[in-house]
């Protein structure tokens, strides 16, 4: 038996999620539906992130066991023979059998898309969240900072949330003003359900000056829900990259990201 892992990368908005739903399209099942015929053996995939319906992914990581031999070659070009045009292996590798892509994770990276501008986007209409307010970006990316490092992220975790705990440690997180739209960057250990797309919506609170800075301190430290803002719509989310210990010799994300990020003291910059 061999494992191999796999990176993704996927239009979310024709899938229900990563996660195999009975009712609707996943991206899980439609991967293993493709493995499985280049494999020519049932395939079953476990994820880096489970993401949710209409979020996309820019470097989704995955593993599966095989009896089967099959180059790196054949596995990425055979099952994008096989898969939907809305998600593409970019990469597999042969790993050694103790490497999980969900608890191997040292980190995950999310970037949420933003427009604000006064009329509604069309042709970004499923790739980015829009509001017709004017966002202030530099104003967002300082009261962001306050998210850095370990913290009970209550304030931003979703009522349907199974985690065993709301402890989390933001490595990494930025907000920038780029030509189309503004870009919420955030690394950490692991995320709560929902986490990133509520702390986008207190922001978005912060950023139109209905809220200041320092408010957003004051919502994580409250632990409480009902204290922050909106829950941003999913398509602007993407799921950027999985981090991994070195010796597992992965790529890290799809390609170089060209956004800068603000650091933890104690934490690494990507």
């Amino acid at each position: 038996m061999g494992r191999i892992a796999i990176g993704v990368e996927y239009d979310g908005t024709a899938f229900c999620g990563w996660q195999f739903q009975s009712h609707g399209r996943s991206v899980q099942g439609e991967l293993e539906r493709a493995f499985s015929r280049v494999a020519d053996q049932p395939v079953a995939l476990t994820a880096a992130g489970r993401t949710d319906a209409g979020v996309h992914a820019l470097g989704q990581v995955a593993h599966f066991d095989t009896t089967v031999l099959r180059s790196e070659r054949s596995w990425v070009l055979g099952t994008n023979s096989e898969a939907a045009n809305e998600l593409s292996v970019l990469w597999a590798r042969p790993v050694p059998d103790d490497f999980h892509a969900r608890h191997s994770a040292e980190s995950r990276s999310y970037l949420y898309r933003l427009i604000d501008q006064p009329v509604r986007p069309a042709l970004e209409r499923f790739r980015a969240g829009w509001t017709k307010r004017p966002l202030d970006a530099e104003l967002m990316d300082l009261a962001a900072r306050q998210l850095l490092g370990e913290h009970d992220f209550s304030a931003f975790r979703a009522a349907g949330c199974q985690s065993r705990t709301p402890v989390r440690r933001v490595l990494a997180v930025r907000v920038t003003r780029q030509p189309c739209c503004i870009e919420i960057f955030i690394e950490a250990n692991a995320f709560l359900h929902h986490m990133v797309r509520n702390v986008v919506g207190s922001l978005m609170a912060i950023g139109s000056g209905d809220r200041p800075p320092e408010w957003l301190g004051e919502v994580l430290n409250s632990r409480d829900r009902t204290a922050a803002g909106v829950t941003a719509p999913p398509q602007g989310l993407y799921f950027v990259a999985a981090r991994y210990p070195a010796r597992f010799a992965l790529p890290h994300g799809r390609a170089t990201r060209p956004w800068r990020v603000q650091c933890a003291d104690d934490g690494e910059c990507v």
